[in-house]
């Protein structure tokens, strides 16, 4: 984990500024709360042609219920990241730290 990570969750638990992402979908977008950054990628993801399965999972995994949790992962590891299957292609979904490292 880098020192990044550890100021930001010593510092302020879970509203760091956070970058989400869907991969080959939406660029890079940058946010200074995380409740914000959520909202917006469960409306990207709402837009994609998914499953309702997979809006279901996303809605769960991302879903305003979800703030708390995330923003402990976000301090613990960083990032939270899924895939997204858009027909059989794999897509991944990325919602991590500002400043916690370059893309991957």
């Amino acid at each position: 984990m880098t020192d990044t990570v550890h100021a930001a969750s010593a510092s302020a638990p879970y509203p760091f500024p956070v970058i989400v992402e869907v991969r080959g979908v939406t660029a890079p977008a940058r946010f200074s709360r995380l409740s914000e950054a959520m909202a917006a990628l469960l409306m990207t993801l709402g837009a994609l042609p998914l499953s309702s399965d997979q809006q279901g999972y996303f809605a769960e995994l991302f879903g305003p219920a979800a703030v708390q949790t995330v923003g402990r992962r976000l301090a613990t590891h960083g990032e939270v990241r899924a895939l997204a299957f858009l027909d059989l292609t794999p897509t991944v979904v990325r919602l991590y730290v500002a400043g916690s490292g370059a893309t991957r």
